[in-house]
């Protein structure tokens, strides 16, 4: 190759070196303001969805407050109620017992009571059976005395006539 077409050949690459340099500077600024943008864009959007969770948490945290102390307080009145329950299981299974031992009694009592009234039963019947015999007794003699006394009255009677 001739020295100047040699030359003329650099210095066209020389040339198209620097212009694409200088367009690829061209180019780099743009997308480093591109860039640059993005990154502005993502941080505002970084600062509005920061924004964003803050007051979704205070929304959820003011709504939630009331529910949290009703909870607790729920949470207290069930312990509450718990505590009430346990000893009303004791007073029932006191109560339980003292109906059992009531029960034993009243069958016991009632036993007595039927063995008592049986005995009583016999006892007043054979007073009966003595009391009908005295009287059945006694109403004889009556009856006895009663006829005796109309024949002595009769007997007088029949004297005074005569």
């Amino acid at each position: 190759m001739p020295p100047q077409k040699s030359g003329l050949i650099r210095d066209d690459l020389k040339s198209f070196k620097e212009e694409i340099i200088h367009q690829f500077h061209v180019v780099s600024e743009g997308v480093i303001d591109q860039v640059k943008l993005v990154a502005e864009g993502v941080t505002t959007v970084n600062e509005k969805l920061e924004r964003t969770r803050k007051e979704l948490k205070e929304e959820i945290d003011n709504k939630t407050q009331p529910i949290a102390q009703a909870v607790l307080e729920l949470s207290g009145k069930v312990v509450a109620l718990d505590a009430k329950v346990v000893t009303l299981d004791a007073k029932v299974v006191t109560l339980d017992a003292k109906v059992v031992t009531l029960d034993a009694k009243v069958d016991r009592i009632h036993q007595e009571l039927k063995t008592e009234i049986q005995e009583t039963r016999h006892e007043v019947l054979a007073a009966i059976k003595f009391s009908y015999a005295e009287l059945d007794k006694r109403l004889t003699t009556l009856e006895k005395e009663f006829l005796e006394l109309r024949l002595r009255v009769e007997k007088i009677e029949n004297r005074s006539i005569s």
